[in-house]
């Protein structure tokens, strides 16, 4: 099943993308290092689901692809690792230890180092969010070395994404974990994007020294995406008022509790789209065909906002329920996860699926 036409538009992003670049000293005529070279996009596109990649997936988060080509894909609610070939064959591939589902909390996000040795997940644990390091065998991961500890966790905002970046580093979406002072507070690991070397120490060059923040004032961040131009992405949940994709800067306070959605007040970046919940709640994003595309869990679709402009439109409105994840692929299609079976979304016949989305 398919859908080519767009639910919805928003607005232009870009005035979001100039207001961007101005909150950080550049201008959207004259972009700094890591915002130049654009490539241009369409204004819309034409998206099909050529398939399904894998089905019976339970409650999956992170989606990797790994070395040798198979997918690997994380559960949220039991820890377990399943590995797809590509017949869409699936093998158990061991259980991250430690994790303690709960709430949005569990096995979250899933990351592989540049040179495919090491295998990454962030999850929630007894006391905190954390991420772990192992080498991936070939039936399993390897023994668990601590990377990072002493991320808030809670029920709710838990954040999970992470991500090595164009730089060689590891970066980590986090949440407020229900405490929204924390997103402003440099001290606290909550509300945050962070930037750490492969070995979990705060990187070289990192805005604030000594520490892992590279940016701040985020309230549930669950999508790290990097363009053509090698800008940062990130998607994260709102309130009740405005879900947001913002374009992250070092350094840059993107004003969670105290502003939501775009408020054009001196200190807080403004996002470069935003969406009502219900339209949105936005998890995974990743970046092809120049454009993020962004899947929305309760708005139970994807939407695409393209980097240089344009309105955000969205696609498969409805189609497959809600959507957690999103991969680029090397040949320019993208697969996305859906997230039917984590308690609060219609499970329907072949649930949880990898879905193959071509674009032209």
């Amino acid at each position: 099943m398919s859908r080519t036409r767009a639910h919805r538009t928003i607005p232009t992003v870009a005035a979001g993308v100039a207001a961007a670049l101005s909150a950080v000293g550049c201008s959207s005529s004259t972009p700094g290092p890591s915002a130049s070279g654009t490539t241009s996009a369409t204004a819309t596109a034409t998206v099909r689901v050529a398939g399904t990649v894998a089905e019976g997936l339970d409650s999956p988060w992170g989606l990797l692809r790994l070395p040798g080509g198979d997918l690997l894909a994380g559960s949220r609610d039991t820890g377990q690792l399943t590995r797809i070939g590509a017949d869409g064959a699936r093998s158990a591939y061991g259980t991250v230890p430690g994790v303690v589902a709960g709430g949005e909390g569990g096995l979250l996000g899933l990351a592989l180092a540049p040179d495919g040795r090491q295998l990454y997940a962030y999850l929630t644990a007894d006391t905190d969010n954390r991420i772990l390091r192992f080498d991936p065998g070939p039936t399993g991961p390897g023994p668990a070395t601590t990377v990072l500890t002493g991320i808030p966790k809670a029920a709710t905002h838990n954040g999970g994404r992470i991500a090595f970046g164009p730089d060689g580093m590891l970066y980590a979406g986090t949440g407020d974990a229900g405490r929204r002072e924390a997103a402003q507070d440099r001290a606290s690991l909550g509300g945050k994007i962070l930037r750490l070397t492969p070995e979990g120490a705060p990187a070289p060059g990192n805005p604030f020294p000594g520490s892992p923040v590279y940016s701040l004032g985020h309230r549930n961040v669950q999508g790290l995406a990097w363009d053509a131009r090698g800008a940062l992405w990130a998607a994260e949940f709102g309130q009740n008022t405005w879900d947001e994709l913002n374009l992250v800067r070092p350094g840059v306070n993107y004003g969670w509790p105290v502003v939501e959605g775009r408020a054009g007040r001196e200190g807080y970046a403004d996002p470069v789209a935003q969406w009502k919940p219900a339209d949105a709640s936005p998890s995974g994003i990743a970046y092809a065909d120049g454009a993020i595309w962004l899947a929305a869990l309760r708005g139970n679709r994807l939407w695409r906002v393209p980097v240089d402009g344009g309105s955000p439109a969205s696609y498969l409105d409805g189609a497959y329920g809600r959507l957690r994840t999103v991969l680029a692929e090397p040949d320019g299609s993208l697969l996305v996860t859906t997230s039917n079976t984590d308690g609060r979304g219609e499970v329907r016949p072949g649930d949880d699926r990898v879905l193959r989305v071509t674009l032209h």
